[in-house]
């Protein structure tokens, strides 16, 4: 799957906003990606699923991961189609007291190789603070990965990275951005509030 062919999907599904947004990195943007406008879609979610699957499974060679570690909420539905596709478990850490955590029993060994999975990149705040999930645990992070990266950089984390597509609208610092200076008012469409 190719991006302009991902992107013309989100297209199709009204999944690529535009106007004046507040991105869950405290950023603001004229463009804005609703994945959860696509991924409502069972077979839009395998589909994607299934080719970053096909991505991260042909960087691994003889050490496949043994899970998906997704953030909630974005990365749950397409990490559990990763998950899905590689034939591994898929786990979520959510928020407690403002911290990412694993909850609800998940659990990861030392002995575990973590693939991380979102919807989106940005910034890759979320990725990483995940990925400190898996490794206060003790488990190795092997890769990263998301549907879209709008991070601007092809490795915006430390560990390999893939994802499907790319976009790179201008984002802007609150008091820098122009749509604020235009008096545009502000949504914040996604999961996170700030």
């Amino acid at each position: 799957m190719t991006s302009p062919e991902v992107l013309e999907r989100f297209t199709q599904l009204g999944a690529l906003l535009e106007g004046h947004f507040r991105l869950s990195s405290g950023l603001h943007s004229p463009k804005y990606l609703q994945c959860a406008l696509v991924l409502q879609h069972p077979a839009e979610a395998e589909a994607l699923g299934r080719a970053l699957g096909a991505e991260l499974a042909a960087r691994f060679g003889q050490t496949p991961p043994t899970a998906v570690l997704s953030p909630a909420l974005g990365g749950l539905i397409i990490g559990h189609e990763v998950a899905r596709a590689l034939g591994v478990r898929a786990i979520f850490a959510e928020r407690a007291e403002g911290v990412l955590t694993l909850r609800r029993g998940f659990d990861l060994a030392p002995s575990d190789r973590v693939v991380i999975v979102e919807d989106v990149l940005t910034t890759g705040g979320s990725t990483r603070e995940t990925m400190e999930v898996a490794t206060q645990k003790g488990a190795t992070v092997v890769a990263a990965a998301a549907v879209i990266n709008r991070s601007g950089s092809t490795s915006p984390v430390n560990v390999p990275f893939v994802a499907l597509a790319a976009l790179t609208p201008p984002i802007y610092k609150l008091e820098s951005c122009p749509l604020c200076e235009q008096g545009i008012p502000v949504t914040k469409p996604g999961s996170r509030a700030v």
